[in-house]
């Protein structure tokens, strides 16, 4: 037991110590406030990323998985960071997994024909080129940032760069974007 100087009352060291600590550590509450307030946010990133709806399920699903496993050493207040960390590893470790298998889905072909007639869906199948062109770290930042709308310092802490890079690599995207799309063949 300690006393304290001020108040002469004698208190726990290790009971303040704990109460100290559960302050900073996610508790049962803030994991289900983390679960409503950045789902949809998670998994509109990676499936627009992926575009495959049930793997980007499992990826969220994992990421909130390990949040949860880890929930004892992940602050509240950089829940949403940790999250958009691991789904991102993980959509990357998906993406090497596949690339390594070489599965190619080719689905989308069977379907040009019937949408060959619609601007809305021209419009939107050369956006998709576009950022299909792109490298994944850069298609990421582009739907970060122009999609999602996260600063740069909160992109950075998800993808693990500085705040420069991030600005940098975002610029060579969307570089590569705009020299695609202002190509004759793909003006709209």
């Amino acid at each position: 037991m300690y006393c304290n100087k001020k108040s002469r009352h004698p208190y726990n060291l290790y009971t303040r110590q704990s109460f100290e600590l559960s302050l900073l550590f996610m508790t049962e509450q803030e994991y289900n406030n983390c679960v409503n307030q950045y789902a949809d946010n998670v998994y509109r990133f990676i499936v627009k990323n992926l575009r495959h709806e049930e793997d980007a399920r499992d990826i969220v699903q994992t990421a909130y998985e390990k949040l949860w496993r880890n929930r004892e050493a992940v602050e509240n207040s950089k829940s949403k960071s940790y999250l958009f960390t691991v789904a991102y590893n993980q959509m990357i470790d998906h993406i090497r997994k596949i690339k390594r298998i070489q599965l190619k889905d080719e689905f989308q072909e069977d379907g040009r024909s019937a949408q060959a007639g619609s601007h809305k869906n021209n419009v939107k199948k050369i956006l998709m080129e576009a950022l299909n062109r792109l490298n994944e770290t850069q298609r990421s930042l582009v739907m970060l940032k122009d999609y999602e709308g996260y600063s740069y310092e909160e992109i950075g802490q998800i993808m693990g760069l500085n705040e420069n890079q991030v600005k940098v690599y975002l610029h060579r995207a969307r570089l590569t974007l705009r020299n695609y799309l202002v190509n004759p063949e793909n003006v709209l």
